[in-house]
This record gives C-alpha cells, structure tokens and sequence, in this order.
C-alpha cells in the first residue's frame, strides 16, 4: 500500500470541536485541554478564532487562551481570522500561525460569512499578504469540497479554483473540508486528483466529518494519493452550525489508531491523547464520540 511513512495530525478540537457548545466552556479549560494535547504529541493544535463575538461567542477568549498555554517547542498553535480586523486582534495577541476559512459552495459561503465566494477571496488577499510581510504561516479552508447543503454536490473545478485561489495569495496549506460528511472513498480520491494537478499535494489536507461513517475510509482513500496532512479533533467533537445533522469531525483516537495499524509515525501518544478527550467530554458531560475512546474505557 503506497502511502506517507510520517502523518501529520491536525488537531481542530479547541476551535472547530468547541465553537458551537450552547454553554461556554472556560478559557481555562480550554487552556487545560491545550496543553494536553501538545504533551500528547500533537504538533498543530487549533488554539481559537479571532471572530465576532456575536456570531462564535464561544471563541470570544481566544487571547486569553494563546496567553495561557505552555508552548510546546515544535508546536503550532494557529488560530482562524476572518479579515484583517481579525489579523491584527489575533497578532496582538501573540499568534504566528493563522488561517482562513472560504468554501467553494455560493450559498454557503453567503450563509456562512455574509458575502461571496470572491468577496471572501478579497477580504483574504490583504491577510495574505500582512501574513507573507510578518513571517505568519498562513493555512487556508477550503469547505463544502463534497457536497453542500444547500447546493448538492460541488463540481470539483469549482474546488480547485478556489483552493488555487488561495494557494496563490500564499497560503502555506490547504485544509479540504467534507462539511457534511457525504464523501465516499472514489469521490475522495478524485478531488484530489483535481486539486493535485493545481496545488502540490505535500501542500493538501483533509478535513472530513463522519456523518455518514465515511471519514477514515476517505482518509484512508487520501493517504493512497500521498496526502500527508489529516485534520481531526480529540474525542470527535464539533460539527458544523451551517449543516443540519453534520455534527461529528473524525475523531483523533480514531484517526490514530488507523495510522498506528498501518505503521504510519505520527509522534502522538493514543494514552494521552485519549486521556485529553476523556478531560474535555467530563466537562462537556457527555461521552466521546470517538469508537476507540470508548472501546479502551471498556478494557480500563
């Protein structure tokens, strides 16, 4: 099976696991929740998202959390802004890595953030180019990549135009997002053929959600592309507020535990890893959604 020998995990949980909790969850468990998953091995962990207040109350204490966490050397703690109200908030607070969030969906992106696709872009080009003059690692979104809620399926030039796009103004990464979770394996594979002709693939990652228990398979489907950089969030937390039923990103146990069994290096502990969610689901009061979280209780 020809795949990457080293994954990269990205892990979304502290952002996009948490951002659409009804009950706000304390900066400084969010600040515990961190620096768990830095001691577990992970190397790119979402800290918060210098967004409006009114619209994601639950990122509301981004700066407080940067300001909290004992930085990991060799750890990125990168944070969402949305234009460069949100660059210059997130730069005061001390962030080198950032990232934007566009989809290649019209009436997504409407919903989402209030403009269109190109808007989007152009509110993008100046945080681009602030992020190229300041030394900030810059990843950009890319949602909607299989299928939208409003729209169907998304034409996969439509994808790798607007991931092109982004790549261009100098995103270092390009994050695919399975917003609601209907990709299947080919479909996968696919996409990234598109893309792969446009953007290098050691420059691609997948974000999938596990609506319809797709998501390691496509994972799985990517890495055979030589996808290297996969995204998930400890214990399966999060969804999209956009998506009706799209709840679930792929869970980081599960992703793990795949890639252990295929030989992958990743440097992630699965003990501490799994220790993290277990933290973060006592607090939220609920169980995790990750399969393998919940088969090792079983065995505890």
């Amino acid at each position: 099976m020809n795949i990457p020998k080293r994954v990269k995990m990205v892990e979304v949980g502290p952002r996009d696991g948490l951002q659409n909790e009804p009950e706000v969850v304390p900066a400084e468990v969010k600040i515990a929740l961190i620096d768990r998953l830095s001691e577990a091995g992970l190397t790119v962990i979402e800290a918060g998202a210098f967004v409006s207040p009114k619209w994601v109350p639950q990122m509301a204490d981004s700066a407080a959390v940067l300001s909290g966490i004992a930085r990991r050397a060799g750890t990125a703690y990168p944070v969402l802004v949305p234009n460069m109200k949100g660059y210059a908030a997130a730069r005061a607070a001390g962030a080198v890595d950032m990232a934007v969030f566009g989809a290649a969906s019209e009436t997504f992106t409407r919903r989402n953030i209030n403009c269109s696709i190109e808007e989007s872009l152009d509110r993008f080009a100046p945080v681009a180019e602030a992020a190229g003059r300041d030394g900030v690692r810059l990843r950009g979104y890319v949602s909607c990549v299989l299928g939208c809620p409003y729209e169907g399926e998304v034409p996969l030039d439509t994808v790798a135009a607007v991931a092109g796009r982004l790549f261009d103004m100098g995103c270092a990464e390009i994050s695919l997002g399975d917003t609601i979770g209907v990709g299947t394996p080919a479909r996968a594979q696919a996409m990234i053929a598109a893309l792969g002709a446009r953007i290098p693939i050691d420059r691609l990652a997948v974000h999938f959600h596990d609506t319809y228990g797709q998501a390691l398979a496509n994972i799985l489907a990517c890495l055979q592309m030589g996808v290297s950089v996969v995204d998930s969030s400890v214990a399966g937390l999060g969804g999209c507020p956009y998506a009706e039923g799209a709840s679930g990103n792929v869970a980081s146990e599960d992703v793990l535990y795949m890639l252990n069994g295929l030989g992958v290096e990743t440097g992630v502990d699965m003990a501490s890893l799994s220790a993290a969610g277990r933290m973060i689901c006592a607090h939220l009061n609920r169980l995790p959604a990750s399969k393998v979280a919940r088969a090792m209780a079983g065995r505890a």
